[in-house]
C-alpha cells in the first residue's frame, strides 16, 4: 500500500507546489482494481486505492490547472512479464478477447499517455484510462 499507492499521493502533494503553471500527473493501475483476477491477489484492492487516491487528487488540485490521471494498460510483452507464470497464455487470450483483436505495446501506453499530457484533454481529470483495446470491456 505504501509503494503503490501513498507515495504516489506524497508524491502529488510534494510536486503540485512546483506546478506553478498547472500540470498533469500519472498512476499506473491495473483491470485488477476493479475485477478479480485470481493471481494479483492483494494488489487488486492496493490498486483500487490507488485509483480513489487519484480520483480525490483530481479534486484536490483541479483548481490549481493539475489534472491527474490513472492509466491501466493489458498486458504488455515485455521481459518482466515474461517471467510470469503463463504469460504467453494470457497474452494470446488478450489478443483474442479483445474487441480490436490485437495486444497493446508501450508505445500505445505511451501515445495515449502523452495525449493526456496535452491541451486537447485539459478538461480530463480524475478518470481511469484503460489503454487495453477494448479489453476490458469483455466479460
Amino acid at each position: 500500500m505504501d509503494v503503490s499507492c501513498h507515495s504516489f499521493v506524497r508524491m502529488a502533494r510534494l510536486a503540485a507546489p512546483l506546478m506553478t503553471e498547472g500540470g498533469t500527473l500519472f498512476a499506473m493501475t491495473y483491470y485488477g482494481s476493479n475485477k478479480v483476477v485470481p493471481t494479483y491477489s492483494v494488489m487488486g484492492p492496493v490498486k483500487a486505492a490507488l485509483e480513489a487516491s487519484v480520483r480525490y487528487l483530481a479534486y484536490e488540485l483541479g483548481p490549481k490547472g493539475i489534472r491527474v490521471h490513472a492509466i491501466s494498460p493489458g498486458p504488455i510483452k515485455t521481459r518482466a512479464a515474461g517471467g510470469l507464470k503463463d504469460f504467453d497464455l494470457l497474452l494470446n487470450e488478450a489478443a483474442h478477447r479483445a474487441p480490436v483483436g490485437e495486444l497493446v505495446d508501450i508505445d500505445d501506453v505511451g501515445m495515449a499517455t502523452a495525449y493526456l499530457a496535452t491541451p486537447y484533454a485539459r478538461r480530463i481529470t480524475g478518470s481511469t484510462v484503460f489503454v487495453d483495446a477494448g479489453l476490458n470491456i469483455m466479460a
